[in-house]
Order: C-alpha cells, then structure tokens, then sequence
C-alpha cells in the first residue's frame, strides 16, 4: 500500500509530470542536462526526482560524480498506464539543452 500511495502521490504535483515526460521524450538524462532544459534550481530539480525514484519511475545511475536518470524498466501495469496517460497530455516541453556533452556538468 505504501508505494502506491507514493506513486499517486508522486503524479499529483505538475512539475513531476513534466518531468516524467521530458524523461520520456529524451531518455537518460544528467542531472545538469535537466536543470539547465527546465530551468530548475538543482536543489528543487533533486527533490522531484527523489520522489520521483521512491515511487517507482525512475532509476538513478553514477557515472563519476554525475547522476544519471532515467525511466525504470520494466515498470509495472499501474506505472506504464499512468506513463502512457501522460503522454496524451497536451505538455508543452522545453527544449533539451544537453550541457553536459558541450561544456561539462559545473553543478
């Protein structure tokens, strides 16, 4: 019962859907990659994506001293539906800036 309560919980904020689009439009993606496309201050950007983790959705792996995120996979049926919800939802999403391969991660 927790991780459902987690999960409903975890769609009930806009910024984290957003978030689980922009993630679903682009793929893996480093922590400064997202700050910098959505325009987040790193230490609000890190709590979504820690709610985000503890209710299912995504993974986290370190590469060096750089976080990675990315969907999690396989996600369950309650975790696919509500993902494939979201992406008939009329999102408008930023563009993907990826700094980290420009001018390297300086978080």
């Amino acid at each position: 019962m927790d991780i459902f309560l987690k999960t409903v919980s975890a769609l009930n904020d806009e910024t984290r859907v957003l978030i689980l689009r922009f993630f679903d439009a682009h793929g893996e993606l480093c922590v400064c990659d997202l700050q910098h496309s959505l325009e987040m201050i790193q230490s609000r950007l890190s709590r979504h994506l820690k709610i985000l983790k503890e209710a299912g959705f995504l993974r986290v792996d370190r590469k060096g001293t750089w976080a990675y995120y990315s969907i999690r996979t396989p996600l369950d049926r309650f975790r696919s539906e509500a993902l494939e919800e979201i992406r008939h939802l009329d999102i408008a999403l930023p563009k993907l800036q990826k700094i980290s391969q420009e001018e390297g991660c300086k978080l």
